[in-house]
């Protein structure tokens, strides 16, 4: 194992790694703290094995050693190119495509193939490609998922595999897993129930905590519990991946979670779980069953809510208020679902954390739904989970957007309906009768299912909200040569530094006080001069820099609830541990093994 391999021996590599400070610095060394290599790896493949393993594939770039060492001479064109060229190669290539679903469908191929090139790709690319990768293109990627799959990437567990799941998990090849992205298709983004289809959000959002958080592709895990669709399309398409049956529900639903749950975290006991795109009732009731008992989350609820918290409050600096101000906005809601009372819940526990009383918290919020104003009138039992704390007493149930709009004078919109263009010029012009700088925050994903555009936005008031949006639009230039800036207020900005908080430190549970923690580092992120000019967060292409902030800032809350497996150095700074524990697209040493 000593031997020279591509210019650095294996023997001298694990030295190396082990004088950079122990078991941390093995790992640090491994999984790309430090470029150039990036790390070891430790292989028996050989030959095609090599060339078809997508984790260890360097394609062209193997080296002269390396291809005899590992039988693949001829195997590989003859060219040796560096990985800043194959980059190069693919990002002509990814030029020459023009529809979104089509670069989609090649950047997955290339997954399929070379995992660090695609990643390489993915974070120089960052701002062209997130779009790519998930929203808004991944929505399609799922309506089209019986079309486009090729090659599994995750897994996915049945009814069928009922009283299975926990010897089924010993199928996946990977022991040390750090964060499992698991969905029921239920509801996905806007699109409603896509059942097994929708195995293209888990992918897509780990690309992003790879990409984004720096884990390493090894250690994330996308799965679909397939309990079932009923969507009427896909149960008489005959090409459907899934289940062809209606969906489980109530208890039988509720048993077949248990038994998953119970054998992932069986197989993988600190590995955080992440819950995604689960319908309204089944994200909450799985939340307070889990939330206590497991390391998990649910990134529709809580992501969604700290991300929409920094809005709010990197909003009240543009408006030259401070964080404290929160408790005199009024804000009005349009979505009553998991991301709506997500939302809300995480601005009230914000408020409330100030010392304000529960009940006047709630007391800053009018909410809508798909029948109106929850409010005077409307039935206990038709509400759900937490709708019940923001019913008004003081204005009739049913009332329409433009009417609450008209009688609360609100300074805050948030949209998360998934209803487009519900944000209405007449609604818009009447936010801005009441505020010199409607805060307007169309959140719904993907832009088809935006409640409003940035230039509808701009145009209906006259250029002066404050402007974010869950899909990316474009900054908007008025005819008199102002800008109205636009932000993507995602949850990107939040849920990377969560996986990268779990991969380095161990975290024992997720609270929503790390959270809250997330959304205020966010919003602080930055200038005062920029903040001013309307400009939220800063660009998508710094978001490793954001991730690492953000980690920091959820470590440092776990350390005050005694939630951690394994605390940062005492003596290093945690934004730069942060930061160089973090993967990075570069290829392995190659060491081959008998």
């Amino acid at each position: 194992m000593n031997r020279w391999l591509g210019g650095v021996s294996g023997g001298g590599v694990l030295d190396m790694a082990l004088r950079y400070g122990g078991r941390r610095g093995y790992r640090a060394m491994t999984y790309g703290a430090l470029r150039k290599p990036s790390g070891v790896a430790f292989t028996r493949s050989r030959g095609l094995e090599v060339v078809y393993d997508p984790m260890i594939n360097q394609g062209t770039h193997f080296s002269d050693v390396l291809r005899e060492r590992m039988h693949i001479r001829g195997l590989v064109p003859p060219s040796v190119q560096p990985l800043d060229m194959q980059a190069q190669r693919i990002v002509k290539s990814l030029n020459d495509i023009e529809k979104p679903i089509d670069k989609y469908s090649f950047l997955q191929q290339l997954l399929d193939r070379n995992v660090v090139l695609f990643y390489k790709v993915l974070v120089e690319h960052f701002c062209e490609l997130a779009p790519i990768v998930y929203t808004p293109t991944v929505g399609q990627a799922c309506q089209f998922l019986d079309l486009i799959y090729r090659r599994t990437k995750g897994m996915w567990f049945s009814v069928y595999d009922i009283g299975m799941m926990k010897s089924m998990t010993y199928n996946w090849p990977e022991d040390d897993v750090d964060v499992i992205v698991v969905t029921d298709g239920g509801r996905i983004l806007g699109l409603g129930d896509l059942g097994s289809n929708g195995m293209a959000i888990p992918i897509g959002k780990l690309n992003l905590y790879v990409a984004g958080g720096g884990l390493h592709p090894k250690k994330t895990l996308p799965v679909t519990i397939d309990v079932g669709t009923d969507n009427e399309t896909l149960l008489n398409n005959p090409m459907y991946l899934g289940v062809h049956r209606r969906r489980l529900e109530g208890e039988d639903y509720m048993r077949f979670v248990e038994e998953w749950m119970d054998a992932v975290t069986t197989r993988w006991p600190n590995a955080c779980i992440q819950f995604e795109d689960f319908g309204t009732a089944n994200a909450f009731a799985l939340l307070e069953k889990y939330r206590d008992r497991y390391l998990c989350f649910n990134d529709d609820i809580q992501s969604t809510g700290c991300i929409a918290l920094a809005s709010v409050l990197a909003s009240l600096r543009a408006r030259g208020l401070s964080f404290g101000d929160l408790v005199g906005e009024r804000i009005v809601i349009a979505g009553a679902g998991s991301a709506g009372l997500g939302v809300c819940e995480q601005i009230v526990q914000y408020v409330a954390s100030k010392g304000v009383d529960s009940k006047e918290a709630y007391a800053r919020f009018w909410m809508l739904d798909h029948h109106g104003l929850i409010g005077k009138g409307r039935p206990a039992e038709d509400l759900l989970f937490s709708q019940g704390s923001f019913q008004r007493s003081d204005l009739p149930s049913g009332m329409g957007l433009l009417e609450v709009v008209r009688a609360v004078k609100p300074t805050i919109l948030i949209g998360l309906s998934g209803a487009k263009g519900i944000f209405t010029g007449d609604v818009l012009r009447e936010m801005s009768k009441h505020v010199e700088r409607p805060v307007i925050l169309p959140l719904s994903n993907p832009s088809d299912n935006s409640e409003c555009t940035a230039e509808e936005a701009c145009k209906h008031t006259k250029g002066k909200a404050i402007f974010a949006s869950g899909s990316p639009f474009p900054s908007v230039k008025m005819s008199d040569g102002r800008v109205m800036h636009t932000n993507q207020c995602n949850n990107i900005y939040s849920f990377p530094g969560m996986g990268l908080a779990v991969s380095t430190c161990g975290l024992r549970r997720v609270t929503d006080k790390m959270f809250l923690a997330s959304a205020v580092k966010i919003a602080s992120l930055m200038s005062d001069e920029d903040v001013s000019k309307g400009i939220l967060f800063p660009p998508l292409a710094q978001l490793r820099d954001v991730s690492a902030h953000v980690a920091a800032a959820i470590v440092e809350e776990a350390m005050k609830q005694d939630l951690l497996r394994d605390p940062p150095p005492p003596d290093e700074d945690i934004v730069d541990f942060m930061a160089t524990s973090m993967w990075t697209p570069y290829y392995d040493v190659l060491v081959p093994v008998h």
